[in-house]
């Protein structure tokens, strides 16, 4: 059982790690308005890369109807993102299936190289904070962050409901 010192610090932590969060959060979000705005992209638009982006990692890439889904868009507003982001160079239909009906998108190559050219430079800083860690701490980290994705997701999921 927690004494009273254990209840308090992890109620300061608890209290600390969420303004940390909204702050990472907040700024994670203003260097994507500083992305987006210096490549003519809308507010969703960034979202939906980085959905594209995310998925294709993971080996799951996206059709459109799960992206608009994930981005809760109607089916016209989902058609009418990916044609600009085709456009732009950022996006790419794929059809990758023996259902020539199956589209998948993916990262366009021009996308792609004005994505790596904004955020390389941030790199170093990224890599300089995660040295400072060992593999065990960053595990520890990768579980508490995943964790907070989900309960995130879930309550989105729920306010869609």
């Amino acid at each position: 059982m927690e004494d009273l010192n254990d209840t308090a610090e992890r109620q300061r932590l608890r209290s600390r790690l969420v303004d940390l969060l909204n702050a990472y959060a907040s700024e994670a979000n203003q260097i994507g308005h500083a992305f987006a705005g210096r490549n003519h992209l809308h507010g969703p638009d960034l979202h939906a890369l980085l959905a594209v982006m995310h998925a294709e990692r993971a080996g799951t890439p996206l059709t459109p109807g799960r992206l608009g889904e994930a981005m809760g868009l109607s089916s016209g507003a989902t058609t009418a993102m990916i044609d600009r982001l085709e456009k732009g160079g950022h996006l790419r239909r794929s059809r990758e299936s023996t259902d020539r009906r199956v589209v998948h998108l993916r990262y366009g190559d021009a996308g792609m190289a004005l994505a790596v050219a904004f955020f390389t430079p941030m790199a170093p800083r990224t890599t300089a904070v995660m040295d400072q860690f060992d593999v065990a701490e960053l595990q520890v980290v990768e579980r508490f962050v995943q964790g907070m994705v989900e309960s995130l997701t879930a309550y989105r999921d729920e306010l869609r409901s």
